[in-house]
């Protein structure tokens, strides 16, 4: 089990190193960093290549378009930044799990166990399989689409864990009613309003300056649901199914 004193670290393997310690500084994750809520280490594939040319990709055997990630840099990185034999290694690829909250929780409670999730940022055609069965324990996708590079990917998923963490937000309870949340039933999140009272001939409803929060609760989650049935009914299917 984790230590209450350790700090988590989550460790990103990259082609790219630069592109991902930029957004790794930067606001909330960059905070949670200097606050000592996480550790992030980046490190280049390249540094594992084994000739002068730093080569970490190849034309596929049997051929077909599109280079493919060699296994012998990937294993070998994964192996020298790996603390524990047991840890969480992911590999970012459209053929993965789809990344979503409830997969943002599992691995939340991951990191909080062993203190430790590493990232593979995928690359090209795709990664040699072996590299597969050799290393990776979990693959993610976080949409039906394909990138340049699955550093995005890792940043993405980095990114909802962290802020997950407790006491990285200011307000936790912020996060615990975001849209996907148990709190919004999964579904998506309210309007919402702030100062001007009036901006262009808009207004605010008034019942969120009426100071009874009961009734603002009711319109939040009534707001909430009706957001939900417009934009992403899909949301509400086993509502819907419960009510037939």
């Amino acid at each position: 089990m984790s230590s209450p004193d350790k700090v988590p670290v989550i460790r990103i393997l990259t082609l790219f190193p630069e592109m991902v310690k930029a957004v790794l500084d930067t606001s909330i994750m960059g905070r949670a960093q200097r606050q000592g809520q996480v550790i992030f280490e980046v490190t280049d594939i390249r540094s594992f290549s084994v000739d002068k040319h730093r080569t970490v990709d190849d034309s596929a055997y049997g051929g077909g378009a599109g280079m493919i990630m060699m296994a012998p840099p990937v294993v070998e990185a994964v192996e020298a930044v790996r603390v524990r034999e047991d840890a969480t290694v992911i590999l970012t690829t459209p053929q993965g799990e789809t990344f979503d909250e409830a997969l943002t929780l599992d691995l939340l409670d991951e990191l909080r166990d062993k203190d430790e999730l590493i990232l593979i940022c995928g690359h090209y055609k795709g990664l040699d399989e072996r590299a597969l069965q050799l290393v990776v324990n979990r693959e993610i996708s976080i949409g039906d689409y394909v990138l340049t590079g699955g550093e995005l990917p890792a940043l993405v998923i980095a990114d909802a864990i962290v802020r997950r963490i407790d006491g990285v937000l200011h307000n936790g309870d912020s996060a615990a009613s975001d849209s996907f949340t148990e709190q919004r039933d999964g579904g998506l999140d309210c309007a919402w309003y702030t100062k001007p009272p009036e901006f262009r001939g808009l207004g605010i409803p008034e019942v969120l300056l009426s100071g009874h929060h009961a009734n603002i609760e009711k319109w939040r989650r009534e707001q909430a649901i009706q957001r939900t049935r417009e934009r992403r009914p899909d949301l509400l299917e086993d509502e819907d199914q419960d009510k037939s």
